[in-house]
């Protein structure tokens, strides 16, 4: 693949993920305010920049085995709370800037629970089976990531448990 297509198409992927997860809060915010259509008119298009951001990973060669994709989740996330986001914190610091340095926070320690559940995939991968896991819960404040019954108290954030939306 010629490279300028390469990185066209690594930009148009990230501006359609970009948009489709703006577009999400921006539902969100629009029910908050009533405007039901208005958020499910945010929801279908945001649905539209997925298929356009899938189209163009595929096309980037990006979706492989499904050992692979683990591997790099993996590799991605562990990237993430070794270095991206500890770098992120001591900025938001230097800034004096806490609601950064907390959702950086929040999302570092979500970080190291992700990568602890591509690791135990990988190996389920690895032996050719499908990884066994549990209930799965979100904390919808943190984005902490919980096996099993949500605890009383977000870990993380400090949440109730009522903060938790259990994934199907």
């Amino acid at each position: 693949m010629a490279d300028q297509t390469l990185k066209n198409l690594q930009e148009a992927f990230a501006g359609e993920s970009q948009a489709n997860r703006r577009y999400l809060a921006f539902a969100v915010k629009a029910e908050e305010e009533g405007f039901t259509n208005l958020a499910r008119m945010f929801r279908a298009i945001a649905r539209s920049e997925t298929i356009h951001a899938h189209n163009h990973l595929k096309n980037m060669g990006e979706v492989k085995s499904s050992l692979e994709n683990v591997e790099a989740a993996h590799q991605g996330e562990t990237d993430e709370f070794t270095s991206m986001y500890p770098m992120f914190m001591d900025q938001a610091k230097r800034d004096t800037n806490n609601n950064a340095l907390k959702s950086f926070f929040w999302a570092n320690e979500a970080e190291k629970i992700h990568a602890d559940f591509f690791d135990k995939a990988m190996t389920s991968l690895k032996e050719g089976q499908d990884v066994q896991v549990d209930n799965l819960h979100i904390c919808s404040v943190c984005g902490n990531t919980f096996e099993g019954e949500p605890p009383e108290k977000c870990p993380i954030c400090g949440a109730g448990k009522e903060a938790f939306e259990q994934v199907e």
